[in-house]
């Protein structure tokens, strides 16, 4: 649960890994590092998120590499953020005394996070201090697969054995000769540490108390423009600042998650890279974004989609940061994966499916574009126009789905209803700006569209909507999402009939959800899967938009009193344990706490007022 101050506890390694509710994430809009509760740094990403990582040691704790600082003969430890920003203090304590770790990827003095220049220096800070009595300090940096270590300039260069291409320069108030280093301190006494990646700073003044203070400032001028005010506001805030790391500052692209083949569940196969931009989080994440006062992370990410779009002449479910195809996916047969979970994956197999549902993902967002008053200059309509007719008739045809099986295609129910969204949005476009377009026929099909979906997904015995239009009555919790994607409202007798099924028959316990089961709908892949959190969400907003509110109230606290100390969330839940599964932190599940925020706001606004 979200503690802004947490206690002191003992550090819980299981099979040598931290735990992912043990982890903190900084960032500076290029990259991230997680460090963990015991003051280790297990995963960095090198320039990019999308790099290969040089610190791996999530997963592989022997040869992955970290960078370490840490305590002899540590008793307990704990993490809380310096408020509104991506600061990070650990606290570590041994029998003999207290030590405070700040750790921060450094954003550039006088930057704010809103400037369409890149803000980061390609630094990461790392300040340990004594607050009490005596330590004897611990010093580590091992790349993945080691590398050579030299003497230069004023610290010690780096160069990583599997990256020649990357140099890393290490710098420290206290002399550094070698690595790993020990130090004895007394109260009062300080290490600090600086990282570079990028161009050697050799003549900027070493001080990580101002190069802290500045990235901490930077993170308070952005958060001002924060204007949420409602249920569970401090997680909301925390959820908006995780979102602004896991963004892409220079591109305006968002990673569904900053880490890759994380398991779900732990000892599976579901080991996926999450490293990319997925068109679908474009329009949940505009939402989000723009409903709680961060107008410029909206309009980027909306002109990010469509940049990409256009360039790439056709539509993909998914991008590199900069808009390219993504890597084809590999296993990593070196890493032993998280926890022995293997294999490791790089890369996505996911990126060349047939998704259906990428029509409309790709129009709505044009439509908010257009909302938000933006232009679509002639050469982009003419491609917004052929995914719509494209859309009028992909629907009848099987596809991987939202869940992106790897099984044999099926006529998805939600990839249909995203169809009608492409043919609505486009009808809504042509007609708004009076473009060249067969409005009057778009309009008709989404209409059709939608009554074929009534129909033809509703398994009367079952009493509810289907996954796939053949009905059958097998679940999904996708098909929550129709209601907000504004297909089918959420009061229809059969939407609530679905909701309810939905809860009932895909819960996981204590308010989690599947997304499917598996034995009614095999996706190709050996094992099961831990709950979906994202989904849950759904069900928040479901129930608010039928005016059960006080359910919706009981249904979002539980869910954030399960995020991690630090407001925290991975992509799924163990659901016979509580603990974090899947790819950390995950967009998609921090875009479900502000969105059904802001839904439960608006909802007890309204019978208020």
């Amino acid at each position: 649960m979200f503690d802004p101050n947490p206690p002191l506890l003992p550090v819980h390694r299981p099979d040598g890994y931290p735990r992912l509710e043990d982890l903190g994430v900084i960032g500076d809009g290029a990259t991230v590092a997680l460090v963990g509760v015991d003051g280790s740094i297990p995963w960095l990403c090198l320039p990019h998120f999308d790099a290969e990582p040089v610190l791996a040691g999530l997963l592989d704790n022997q040869r992955g590499g970290h960078f370490t600082v840490t305590a002899q003969d540590l008793r307990e430890a704990r993490q809380h953020y310096i408020p509104d920003t991506a600061v990070l203090v650990t606290e570590l304590r041994t029998t003999t005394g207290l030590l405070q770790i700040t750790d921060a990827v450094v954003v550039r003095s006088g930057a704010d996070l809103t400037d369409d220049a890149p803000a980061g220096r390609a630094e990461l800070v790392r300040s340990a201090r004594v607050l009490n009595g005596t330590i004897r300090l611990d010093i580590d940096l091992r790349p993945r697969d080691s590398g050579q270590i030299r003497a230069a300039l004023d610290g010690l260069e780096i160069r990583p054995s599997r990256r020649p291409d990357l140099r890393l320069h290490l710098r420290a108030n206290r002399p550094l000769a070698s690595l790993p280093v020990a130090f004895d301190l007394n109260e009062g006494e300080h290490v600090d540490l600086v990282l570079s990646w990028g161009r050697v700073h050799r003549h900027h003044r070493f001080n990580a108390e101002d190069m802290l203070a500045t990235t901490a400032d930077a993170w308070r001028r952005w958060m001002a423009h924060f204007t949420y005010s409602g249920p569970q506001e401090p997680l909301v805030r925390r959820s908006a600042i995780t979102l602004k790391l896991c963004d892409d500052w220079v591109n305006g692209a968002l990673v569904a998650a900053p880490t890759s083949a994380l398991p779900a569940p732990i000892g599976g196969v579901r080991n996926w890279d999450y490293r990319y931009a997925w068109v679908r989080d474009a329009a949940f994440t505009v939402f989000a974004m723009r409903r709680i006062g961060f107008k410029n992370e909206a309009d980027a990410f909306l002109g990010w989609v469509l940049d990409a779009f256009e360039a790439s002449r056709q539509p993909r479910i998914m991008y590199t940061l900069g808009g390219g195809p993504v890597p084809d996916e590999v296993e990593d047969p070196d890493l032993e994966g998280y926890r022995a979970s293997s294999p490791v994956h790089w890369g996505n197999g996911a990126a060349d499916q047939r998704q259906h549902d990428v029509y409309g993902e790709v129009l709505d967002c044009a439509d908010q574009w257009v909302r938000a008053g933006g232009e679509l200059q002639p050469a982009l309509w003419a491609q917004l126009r052929g995914l719509a007719d494209a859309a009028e008739w992909a629907w009848r045809e099987p596809d991987q789905g939202i869940w992106e099986m790897r099984s044999d295609g099926r006529v998805f129910t939600y990839s249909a209803a995203m169809c009608q969204v492409a043919l609505d949005r486009a009808a809504a476009l042509g007609e708004k700006l009076g473009l060249p377009a067969p409005v009057a026929r778009w309009r008709s099909a989404a209409t059709e569209l939608t009554r074929q979906i009534l129909e033809r997904s509703w398994d009367e015995k079952a009493q509810t909507l289907s996954a796939h239009l053949d009905g059958g009555g097998v679940l999904d919790a996708s098909l929550l999402a129709l209601p907000l994607r504004r297909v089918i409202p959420a009061t229809h007798p059969r939407m609530v009939a679905t909701t309810s099924a939905v809860a009932q028959r895909l819960s996981a316990g204590d308010g989690l959800l599947y997304r499917y089961l598996h034995q009614d709908s095999p996706d190709g892949i050996e094992g099961d899967e831990g709950a979906f959190v994202l989904c849950s969400f759904w069900l928040v907003e479901n129930l608010v938009r039928q005016g059960h509110l006080e359910q919706a109230h009981e249904l979002y606290s539980s869910l954030c009193a399960r995020t991690s100390t630090l407001g925290l969330l991975s992509e799924q839940i163990d659901p016979a344990t509580g603990t974090f599964i899947g790819n950390f932190p995950q967009a998609f599940s921090h875009i479900g706490i502000i969105a059904s925020g802001v839904s439960l706001t608006r909802a007890t606004t309204s019978t208020t007022a």
